[in-house]
């Protein structure tokens, strides 16, 4: 990809999905593959792949652990099933103590689980064992947030993972090329900055969103199956 083409910023989420749907156009329909949003930026992304695809779309929970007054910056991470990731660069570097590592680490557990209530509700967590799946965000910094989700799904045994993201810095997609099975970012900026950067609008995506959005895409898959049931009926 040229300069030019890096330089061009995503009008939003939804048209970031969008072209993201064009490159991953050859799972449409398979019943194998299971779209995995990180919320919440995530979500909006990768609805549009979902209902692109025809594939069902559902959430994993992952919470960046931020350097206490610089909380845009990934010291970790924290993910379902007791799952913690931390950038031994970042600690360092700011000589971060172990106990500010403990008590952001609780403060995020705690709200990982409430947005896991929120958004799932009494629902069960997505089935990915033997499975493919595609992990969704809407950008890539250091990679920390999503670094935990694919340790945390690799316990649960699916049969490929894949991360799809708009945009992210070279360094981190190449990083992440060496632990998943295959790696698409649109756009892989050297100076990369700042996710929001990338996008023309970039609010900030609230828990209401994030339910309508998932709600959508079941009804989308429900309609799909119902389809696929009277077509071969």
């Amino acid at each position: 990809m040229n300069d030019n083409a890096m330089m061009q910023r995503f009008r939003d989420r939804a048209e970031a999905g969008s072209l993201l749907a064009s490159q991953l156009a050859h799972f449409a329909g398979r019943p194998n593959v299971r779209i995995l949003a990180l919320p919440r930026g995530g979500v909006p992304v990768a609805f549009e792949i979902a209902r692109a695809l025809k594939l069902p779309l559902d959430v994993f929970m992952v919470r960046k652990l931020g350097v206490p007054g610089q909380e845009e910056l990934a010291m970790g991470a924290v993910a379902s099933g007791n799952v913690r990731i931390v950038q031994p660069q970042v600690v360092q570097a700011l000589l971060i103590p172990q106990f500010v590592i403990e008590a952001v680490t609780a403060e995020e557990i705690r709200e990982l689980a409430r947005r896991e209530r929120a958004f799932r509700g009494d629902r069960p967590g997505p089935d990915v064992r033997a499975r493919t799946i595609i992990l969704v965000d809407d950008g890539l910094a250091t990679g920390s947030t999503m670094r935990a989700a694919i340790f945390a799904l690799r316990l649960q045994r699916p049969e490929r993972i894949i991360v799809a993201v708009p945009v992210a810095a070279s360094e981190t997609c190449n990083q992440l090329g060496n632990e998943v099975d295959e790696v698409i970012c649109l756009k892989t900026p050297t100076s990369f900055q700042a996710v929001g950067l990338w996008y023309e609008h970039f609010p900030q995506v609230t828990d209401e969103e994030v339910r309508t959005l998932l709600s959508k895409a079941d009804k989308n898959w429900a309609s799909h199956n119902s389809s696929e049931r009277s077509r071969s009926s």
